[in-house]
């Protein structure tokens, strides 16, 4: 009575732990044959190192009842060399008359106290194959997210790596992909845009920055709706980070004004960038096909009074008013430096009164131009008719 009862328990336990495998597999995505054979492979590990056998053996674990079975793989033959390896004729055919020399045979030698062993072999295979399969998850999921923007919340900060929380996993934003000046709390809630997302022993690490061009890119994406629908495009991004940055927008539509849908009414589109931002400036200028109409819109606020180019070295002369040149060079000449980064163009910027002793290269062509209306987040120098 007492082993029927012992039996039934065991059987309880086995249907009880298919059941529970089959769940797991589900809830985390894992197909239940990788974890049937990782087990399988677990339990022959377990079964050698606990009954000191170094017989080839076969485990399997029945997919239906729970149950697993170990076996010894021998090979039949005349006169038996290896009892560990080999069985005779004569006593193979005691199982079954049919087999014949150099036919496999499979003896089942399932150790009696075999359940305990199994049981824990089985946990701890599950447990590892569930976190790889979780890493595995997470590492797709990322993956084909470069170059995409993340939210999370700083969890930490070491070594001024700070390590932003994104539920499932970590993101770690280095010092180097930080704005220069800002500060990281835990429990911060801040944007971050994936540069790369690797492979390591220890799961995917995901590497976020703030000061990638493309993490400006993305957040006028997300605010501006003529963007999202494929009207207005982002055609080239130049950044200093915390600092200022320039970004060139044109329409397919021509009763849609690029500059305008990226400020918004009252420039709260755009507002809401700088704010995310640390208070970066940002110029948004009108991108044009006329490489010359293109440089003089890059180096707004400044008005140009003519440009030379020269398409084959893509080296452009500009020609501002004397009282407009500081303003076009910039601050230690930041200004000319994010527009030549904008526009891909060399830029050599004079006054009027500089071009009037200066000789233009024979390679280049001088057209007058008048430039775009522009905006940049910096008040004073914003114009009136783009904040409303």
């Amino acid at each position: 009575m007492a082993a029927r009862r012992s039996k039934a328990k065991a059987k309880k336990e086995e249907t009880g732990f298919l059941d529970a495998l089959k769940e797991l597999a589900a809830e985390k995505g894992v197909e239940e044959e990788v974890l049937f054979d990782a087990i399988e492979a677990a339990l022959i590990s377990a079964y050698k190192r606990n009954f000191g056998s170094a017989q080839n053996v076969r485990v399997v674990l029945d997919r239906h009842t729970g149950a697993y079975h170990v076996y010894a793989i021998k090979t039949v033959v005349e006169e038996v060399f290896d009892d560990v390896e080999e069985i005779s004729l004569a006593q193979a055919r005691t199982i079954n008359p049919d087999y014949e020399i150099d036919d496999t045979i499979e003896i089942e030698v399932t150790p009696a106290n075999f359940g305990r062993i199994a049981a824990q072999a089985a946990k701890q295979v599950v447990v590892q194959r569930v976190r790889e399969a979780e890493r595995g998850i997470i590492y797709e999921e990322f993956m084909s997210r470069e170059g995409d923007i993340i939210t999370g919340l700083v969890s930490r900060v070491e070594n001024r790596n700070v390590f932003i929380d994104l539920g499932k996993t970590e993101a770690i934003l280095m010092p180097a992909e930080q704005i220069a000046g800002e500060t990281y709390e835990h429990g911060d809630r801040i944007k971050a845009y994936i540069v790369e997302v690797k492979r390591t022993s220890k799961g995917p690490q995901i590497v976020v920055s703030r000061t990638h061009p493309g993490l400006l890119k993305r957040l006028f994406e997300l605010e501006v709706p003529e963007i999202q629908e494929g009207i207005v495009e982002i055609k080239s991004v130049a950044r200093e980070p915390g600092m200022r940055s320039k970004i060139a927008v044109w329409s397919k539509d021509e009763d849609v004004d690029p500059v305008g849908s990226c400020v918004g009414h009252k420039g709260m589109r755009v507002q809401a960038i700088v704010d995310e931002l640390g208070s970066e400036k940002i110029d948004i200028v009108k991108w044009n096909e006329d490489s010359a109409k293109f440089i003089a819109n890059a180096l707004s606020p400044a008005k140009v009074v003519s440009v030379a180019v020269n398409e084959d070295e893509k080296v452009s002369r500009v020609v501002v008013p004397d009282y407009q040149l500081s303003l076009a060079i910039g601050k230690e000449g930041q200004n000319a430096r994010l527009a030549a980064k904008l526009t891909g163009w060399k830029i050599d910027i004079k006054s009027e009164t500089q071009a009037k002793d200066d000789v233009l290269d024979e390679s280049m062509s001088e057209v007058e131009v008048e430039s775009d209306e522009a905006f940049t987040s910096a008040p004073a120098a914003a114009p009136e008719s783009e904040v409303e």
